[in-house]
């Protein structure tokens, strides 16, 4: 079992903890409940979740209240200023470096993929089961899944209805892996509109560790009033953790509007926010 799936295995207990946690909630479950839950002794679920998240899962759940969401809106680092002075043309310094980003130009859009091969595959990330596919133009999807993968391999053909496909798992799992493990820098291939693409773009300037608002965002693309086009944008991103939709949340400081589920939100919020000291 490789490292990934390890973290796969751990994802998995992780989550059904914090979805133990908020069914019970109002009764203040104790650590020995939820340990038993996910059947595990309170030793063993301990060590994993902070091995895995970095924190104790008290210390979770204090980090993904209402409270400590509004704390991170106040004190992160706005993003624009920083983002207007990059410019939302430039890709060269995005993300921490962490990414090369292309958006298809107009005809490549209107071809909708034909003559684009796409190569797919399905593996672990520390964030689930997850499929990935790319060009030779770099990483066109990322997207995570629980149970079946129809759904998200079904969306994947009907962004690009005219590429040719071909699965390699082992290919996948390999990419991930770099992505993940040996975070090494990769490019990205993102089909969309020219509004879709600039609201990606935006995000690739919230900072690891660091969350925005829906209105920071259509500000920043001088767009304050487009609140519904900015987060139906971000709800259509279909290169997830990469272009990290993840770290955009309501004004209010909910968790809400996470295409791959609020549980993983929070778990990859708390993930990033702990690599991020």
């Amino acid at each position: 079992m490789n490292a990934l799936e390890v973290k796969n295995q751990h994802y998995e207990s992780i989550k059904k903890a914090i979805e133990y946690f908020e069914d019970y909630y109002s009764t203040q479950p104790k650590l020995k409940d939820v340990a038993s839950h996910v059947k595990m002794s309170e030793y063993h679920f301990s060590r994993i979740f902070k091995e895995y998240v970095g924190v104790t899962p008290m210390q979770f759940l204090q980090a993904t209240t209402l409270s400590h969401a509004k704390d991170k809106l106040l004190t992160s680092k706005s993003i624009l200023d920083t983002s207007l002075e990059l410019g939302l043309s430039s890709s060269s310094r995005l993300h921490e470096l962490f990414v090369n980003f292309v958006g298809v130009t107009p005809n490549e859009y209107k071809k909708m993929g034909d003559s684009l091969s796409i190569t797919y595959g399905f593996g672990f990330s520390p964030f689930g089961k997850t499929m990935i596919a790319t060009t030779e133009k770099g990483i066109c999807s990322l997207e995570f899944y629980d149970d079946s993968y129809e759904e998200i391999f079904n969306r994947l053909k009907s962004i690009w209805k005219n590429a040719k496909f071909t699965q390699n798992d082992d290919k996948a799992q390999d990419i991930l892996n770099k992505i993940f493990i040996h975070k090494e820098k990769v490019n990205l291939f993102a089909k969309g509109t020219n509004f879709q693409i600039n609201v990606w773009k935006a995000l690739l300037n919230i900072k690891k560790g660091e969350v925005s608002t829906y209105s920071d965002v259509a500000t920043l693309l001088g767009k304050p009033k487009a609140l519904r086009a900015v987060a139906t944008a971000i709800a259509t991103n279909h290169i997830g953790f990469l272009i990290p939709c993840h770290r955009v949340i309501s004004k209010t400081a909910a968790m809400s509007g996470y295409r791959w589920g609020i549980e993983r939100k929070k778990i990859i919020l708390a993930y990033e926010d702990q690599d991020n000291e």
